[in-house]
């Protein structure tokens, strides 16, 4: 007897809306007072619904179409208010590999994150190490369409430029604490881990070099504040790590914070949350209760839209310029967990769903397609002490892949060795890869990783 073998059973292996609480009180300076929010989402990997592709199931813990729901609230709590992304959009769920590995991005085709995102009014946005997956033509093509600029000032083309713009200045009219309307000069500039480089080396070779965040940030300080920026916010898809600066730092959010002229750095790349977050303790510089890296205020958002990152400026005139008086910061969930259950704690945006429908259709199809049968049970509960199937469906599995990637090079008629370890084995907790008990599907090309760890590192 035989089942069917399904791309979701593989993946497998790999709510009434909540009261919100209201923008907290602080204490406010007297005279000319400015009360800005500026609000980020980071690591999205283009989980938009809340909903699992690999379990094939709903998941409250996951999707922008829940963070947009904090979004519209927030905004309401709120006179003036600023929405950035800090990048890591068109990779990391089968949603984003559907896209790019069956349905394509042309020039002038919408990514399904970018319809997302188009909804709820962005104000700036920056690269994350992933978008540079799919290669560079893939990442213009995907972010074409956005409807918000985006920022990178340590990333440059083979002629030396900056790929993107380094920064900007973004000029808002926002209404101050007497009523009264005042001009605001809000500069914004994005940064990556330069390890792109290396874990992208075969997009990027010969087509783009980086360099440190923080020597790119010295060099561009200046010129934003030069331009008329009277705060500056990082958009810096790194994240918070102590020790001393060497140069290169994946995680260099904490050096970045010593910059002159930077005043808020919105953090990300560690799939974390800030404030708050034991990863984060006994760092000298950083307050994780306070929410500061060397007394800035920082947010990092959680991942695939777990959280939504909020920092609440006082900002009073100096002058003829705005400086940051007083601040609060808060990572807000999405979710809460009551006795060890998930508890969402808003319903999903109507406009972000409408406008990813039917690719989410489309994903659904796709993983659901069978691909083979089994005849047998696969599972890893003897995989230490005898030879196992499901560690043989992998290695034959990335020796397929390797092979199918060489055989238009030189390398085509190379011996291949393939090496994999079971992620489970033994007792009652092991790892069953493919049970005959229901269908199973094939993976997508990119295997989900376990949602308990962080995944900063490359491809």
């Amino acid at each position: 007897m035989t089942s069917t073998i399904t791309r979701r059973r593989v993946l497998q292996t790999g709510v009434a809306a909540a009261a919100l609480t209201a923008m907290p009180q602080m204490s406010w300076a007297a005279g000319s007072v400015v009360k800005l929010r500026i609000m980020e989402t980071t690591d999205l990997h283009v989980n938009i619904l809340p909903y699992d592709y690999y379990r094939d199931a709903a998941d409250d813990t996951v999707g922008l179409t829940r963070t947009a729901t904090i979004v519209k609230a927030a905004r309401s709590e709120a006179k003036n208010s600023l929405l950035f992304d800090n990048g890591d959009l068109i990779q990391g769920s089968p949603l984003g590999d559907f896209v790019a590995y069956r349905r394509g991005m042309k020039k002038g085709d919408v990514h399904p994150m970018v319809a997302a995102m188009n909804t709820l009014n962005y104000d700036c946005g920056t690269l994350g190490n992933h978008e540079f997956n799919y290669g560079l033509e893939y990442l213009q093509n995907a972010l074409g369409a956005a409807k918000f600029p985006l920022v990178c000032a340590n990333v440059m083309k083979a002629d030396g430029e900056t790929m993107l713009k380094p920064w900007l200045v973004l000029d808002r009219e926002v209404t101050d604490e007497a009523g009264a309307k005042q001009k605001l000069k809000v500069g914004v500039i994005g940064f990556v881990p330069p390890q792109i480089v290396q874990w992208d080396k075969g997009h990027l070779d010969g087509k783009a070099t980086t360099i440190d965040i923080v020597d790119a940030a010295q060099k561009h300080v200046p010129e934003l504040k030069k331009a008329g920026a009277d705060i500056v916010v990082a958009l810096c898809h790194s994240g918070i790590a102590g020790g001393e600066r060497k140069g290169g730092e994946e995680n260099a959010a904490l050096h970045l914070a010593k910059v002159e002229g930077i005043d808020v750095i919105l953090t990300g790349h560690q799939h974390f949350t800030f404030p708050g977050g034991k990863e984060f303790n006994n760092i000298p510089g950083v307050d994780v209760k306070a929410g500061t890296l060397h007394g800035k205020p920082a947010v990092m958002a959680g991942f695939w839209g777990s959280h939504l990152g909020l920092v609440d400026l006082e900002l009073t005139k100096e002058g003829d310029a705005w400086k940051v008086a007083n601040f609060r910061t808060e990572a807000r969930p999405i979710y809460d967990r009551v006795e060890r259950k998930v508890v969402a704690k808003v319903e999903s945006d109507a406009g972000v769903i409408a406008a990813v429908q039917a690719d989410h259709d489309a994903t659904l199809k796709y993983v659901r397609e069978p691909v083979g049968t089994t005849s047998v049970p696969i599972h890893s509960y003897y995989s230490l002490v005898a030879d196992d199937a499901s560690v043989k469906l992998v290695t034959e599995a990335q020796a397929w892949y390797v092979a199918d990637l060489l055989k238009n090079s030189p390398h085509k008629d190379l011996p291949l060795l393939s090496a994999a370890a079971p992620f489970k084995a033994g007792g009652a907790a092991a790892r069953t890869i493919l049970p005959t008990s229901s269908p199973v599907r094939s993976p997508s090309r990119t295997w989900r990783t376990s949602t308990s760890i962080p995944t900063p590192s490359g491809p």
